[in-house]
Formats: C-alpha cells, structure tokens, sequence
C-alpha cells in the first residue's frame, strides 16, 4: 500500500487541503487528482468496499474483468507516487472549526483539514432470506450491468423483495428469456402483472420466500412457503441501499429525497468544505463513474483551495500595503 500508515502513527499536527473518508474508486481517484495538484492530502479507508463479495469488476473501460482488489492495490500505488498519506482506520466523526475541520480517528489521532471529502460509498441491506448473503454477489445479484453479461441466458428468478423488483424484472429480461418473477407477500397490481406478461416474465405464485437453494455450490432454486420451489440459476433482488455517511451527523448537510446527502454535479454539499463521492452521493454510481465523480470534485475543490488562497494573499498584500504607507507616513513626520 505505499506508504500506508496505521492510524495510530498519523500527526494530528499536520493541516490538510483535504482529508478523503474511504479508499474505494472515488476516494482514491480524489487523491490522485489533488496529489498531482501538489495538495496535502490523506485518505482515511477503514477496508470494506461495498463490492468485495464480487469476484470481478465489468464496465471499466481497460479494467473490464479486473477483481476489485487489484484495481485498489494499483490506485493506492499510484496516489501514493504523489505524496498522499493513505491511513488504515475508521474515521468517527467531522467537527468544523472556524477555519478547518477535525476528523477524529477510531483509537487514533485527530486530523486537522480545510476540505472533507466522503467517499465511503454505501451497504446493502439484504433481505433476511436464508442463502441469500451467503450466495451474494456470486449467482444472487443486484446489478445487471454489473454481472448480466456473465450470466446471460441462464435461468433467472427475481425476488419481489422491494418496491423497485417490478421494473428490476423488467429491466434484466434482456439478459436472457428464461425469467420468473417471484413475488413473495408483495402483492401486484393489474398493471405490474400485464408489464411482466408483455415482456414474457413469467409469474410465479405469491407466498413467502423461505430460502434459496444450492447443489454442488452452484443456486438452483428458491422454496416457498407452500413448499413450491421455483426453478432457476441467478437471482436477482434488490437491496436496501444505506449510505456509510453517519460520519458527518451533525453537520447539518441537505439529503436528497432517497436519503443521500445531496450534492451539486461537482461533489459539493450544502456544507462548504464538505464533499461527497461515489455512492455516497449517487446509489446508481457504477465503479467507473464514481471514479470520475472523485475526479470532478478534486478539479473543483482544488479551485476552491485557490480562490480562498488568492484571498487570503490579497489580504496580506493590501495589509502590507497600509503598514507600508503608515511607516513611510512615521518616517515623514520625523
């Protein structure tokens, strides 16, 4: 990891241009950008990404199959080729201060910044189905552009667990023609049952899903209450989706109407000096575009850093100014 530090082992002394909360594509694309703009930065990563159950990564353009792993060694690498500090540990909590923010570490130091970038992403919350976390991102899925190429034309099932599993059924018939839609105790409307019949989504009877079933490591069903097992290869559900940003409660940032905290198209919250990331701004975030979102905010936020310097030096200009006339005024009087 380059120069990595345990959070035991970073000055609570230094003052950074910004501090990234969360080492996944977005954060460390944020780095990159500000280290090669010779900002003093740190990454903060406490180790779970939200796609590590995923053996590969799809749709990066020159990263396509890579497994997410690799492509955080390979981004930690290369941020830290420009001086970022990249810190193993669990950020807390953010306090402002007049002029800098304080980011306390979980058993370690206090960092002092003038920018907190949140780029920790978010966590899906899974039906309580037994099977279901188990077989996670494996052959029980979410994304389809993720992972429906991979698994294309194989059998699927769509598990009515949530109010977007219509329009999910919908969305992955184009991956293959063999699909039933399982609602569960979600009743269906008359209009849900006439969109999956046009698509040819077969309907499966209602009753509560009880588990999914494996042979030999692989899914081949999902039993119901009645003891119906529904055949099928992939399952598809769709999770609760929770943003990992308790660590700015308190701060007063808007949220969106989905629970995020809201943001402008270049990471900015309603906070000045607080930016968000990646899923931790956008649920719909793939990996690729999450990195370009931690790119987009590191351009505007280094423009930020300048117009406050820009300030600050035409302050002490005009200040210098004034002494100067003032002490030549002394000089005169004499």
């Amino acid at each position: 990891m380059g120069d990595t530090q345990k959070n035991g082992q970073s000055s609570g002394q230094d003052m950074y241009d910004a501090v990234i909360i969360g080492g996944g594509a977005s954060g460390l694309s944020t780095a990159l950008v500000l280290g090669r703009a010779r900002r003093k930065v740190a990454v903060v990563d406490a180790g779970e990404p939200r796609n590590a159950p995923a053996a590969h990564m799809q749709g990066f353009l020159t990263r396509d199959g890579m497994p997410p792993a690799a492509l955080l060694e390979v981004g930690r690498a290369e941020v830290s080729r420009y001086g970022v500090h990249l810190i193993e540990g669990r950020a807390e909590t953010v306090q402002p201060a007049p002029r800098f923010f304080s980011v306390q570490l979980a058993g370690g130091p206090v960092l002092r910044t003038r920018h907190v970038v949140l780029a920790t992403g978010l966590r899906d919350e899974l039906p309580e189905i037994p099977g279901v976390r188990e077989r996670w991102g494996r052959d029980v899925l979410h994304c389809p552009y993720c992972h429906g190429y991979e698994v294309r034309d194989r059998p699927f099932a769509v598990l009515g667990t949530h109010p977007n599993s219509v329009n999910q059924a919908l969305l992955v018939r184009q991956w293959s023609e063999d699909i039933v839609y399982v609602p569960g105790t979600r009743p269906l409307t008359a209009d849900d049952r006439e969109r999956l019949e046009a698509r040819g989504v077969r309907i499966a009877a209602a009753g509560a899903i009880v588990q999914t079933l494996t042979d030999d490591d692989r899914l081949h069903g999902v039993e119901l209450k009645n003891g119906t097992v529904v055949p099928c290869e992939v399952a598809f559900i769709f999770p609760r989706m929770i943003p990992n940003d308790s660590v700015l409660d308190g701060l007063g940032c808007t949220r969106n109407e989905a629970g995020s905290v809201k943001t402008d198209n270049a990471g900015r919250t309603s906070v000045p000096g607080i930016w968000a990331v990646g899923n931790a701004g956008d649920s719909r975030a793939l990996v690729i575009s999450a990195a370009g979102m931690g790119a987009a905010a590191a351009f505007a936020l280094n423009h930020d850093l300048v117009d406050t310097e820009v300030q600050q030096s035409v302050t002490e200009l005009r200040s210098a100014r004034t002494a100067m006339q003032s002490g030549a005024g002394l000089l005169a009087e004499q």
